[in-house]
């Protein structure tokens, strides 16, 4: 049973969370449909650039990509889906007459905020079982230039390591455990800050307790001489993951992965500021779609015939966008080691939160 002390009747309920569901996944799809076209004209010719790709090959970059789309405008599309409904139902005078009849501003927002709650979880569950997956096969398949990928599941790309003073860089790893493939390497040889060699192999793999080579490119810096060796050995305390771990991004692992990658961090001594940013993240962000109501009731309230209308829309659209600049502005700082992970990911929620509310309170009054 709908909390009557808290809602407006169940019809009236029915209808604006309705109304709010269908224009936000209207106004997502647009923008979608519109944003996939701009990305793949910019995108295509990277992709047909490689031999062998076509159209099949476009398409596939469409299945991985629409849903990164999806996962980052879905907060703004119910943003813009509730300033459309609201100021609907302002110009018809339905807002007018719910309050004549003796309802409040927060239980017309309420509805709002509940069907925001269902589509928080809806969220949640498509970043968990669909963004992450798409995020880490789109990267993989982005570090092989949209060539053709290793049957390996597990894929990273572009991964960068530090062992002692030496640089590695590897365009691709692939596996796990001793079962780990290298492909892409560039390993820059530096003692005392000084760079001596750079050393080059077309792919890698775990031998024993070190690392085989082939195909190796050697540059002596100090004399500018190039040798070529089919085979080199090197790196015994060189780990596997050091490069597993070496790029744990948190837009490629579910929630629990990524809680058990944070482990395994802290295992090995690495810092995990950055990473626990991004797991609190996973929650807060599906759950800004529950404050977007609230930042637009603002033009739900005041009569239409006033003039003022727009430009309650406009404040309404403006307190959504200053959300999306805090956000991105605090897990910046939280990267940077500026912000407490659980302050990077939830200051944000919490103040505008605070701010909404008292936005509606104010208008209430």
């Amino acid at each position: 049973m709908i909390n009557l002390q808290f809602f407006p009747s169940r019809q009236v309920a029915a209808y604006m969370a309705r109304l709010f569901v269908v224009r936000s996944f209207a106004v997502l799809f647009a923008l979608v449909i519109v944003l996939m076209t701009l990305d793949l004209l910019g995108n295509s010719g990277k992709i047909l650039a490689y031999p062998g790709n076509g159209d099949a090959e476009l398409w596939r970059y469409v299945g991985l990509r629409a849903p990164q789309l999806v996962a980052r405008f879905l907060p703004f599309a119910v943003l813009l889906g509730t300033l459309i409904t609201l100021v609907t139902l302002n110009q018809h005078s339905e807002i007018i007459t719910m309050k004549a009849a003796g309802i409040s501003a927060h239980q017309i927002i309420a509805p709002l905020i509940l069907a925001g709650l269902f589509i928080a979880a809806l969220n949640f569950a498509f970043n968990e079982r669909v963004v992450t997956r798409a995020n880490r096969a789109l990267n993989a398949w982005e570090g092989v230039d949209y060539g053709p990928l290793p049957p390996e599941r597990h894929v990273q790309g572009n991964v960068r390591v530090q062992h002692g003073e030496d640089l590695i860089f590897v365009r691709q790893v692939a596996g796990r455990g001793d079962a780990i493939r290298l492909a892409g390497i560039t390993i820059y040889d530096r003692t005392g800050g000084t760079m001596r060699t750079i050393l080059e192999a077309e792919r890698g793999a775990r031998s024993g307790t070190g690392w085989e080579l082939t195909n190796v490119r050697l540059f002596h810096v100090d004399t500018g001489r190039t040798s070529r060796m089919a085979r080199a050995r090197l790196g015994e305390t060189l780990r596997p993951e050091q490069f597993t771990l070496a790029t744990v991004d948190p837009d490629e692992q579910d929630f629990w992965q990524l809680r058990r990658s944070i482990d395994q961090l802290e295992l090995v001594g690495r810092p995990t500021s950055t990473v626990e940013a991004g797991l609190w993240h996973k929650i807060s962000g599906p759950l800004s779609t529950v404050l977007m109501p609230l930042l637009g009731a603002i033009a739900a309230f005041g009569l239409a015939r006033s003039g003022q209308l727009f430009m309650r829309a406009i404040i309404g659209m403006s307190l959504g966008f200053a959300y999306f600049v805090a956000d991105n502005f605090a897990l910046a700082m939280g990267n940077f080691g500026a912000y407490p992970p659980f302050l990077a990911a939830w200051g944000p929620f919490l103040l505008f939160l605070l701010i909404g509310e008292a936005v509606l309170i104010r208008t209430e009054e």
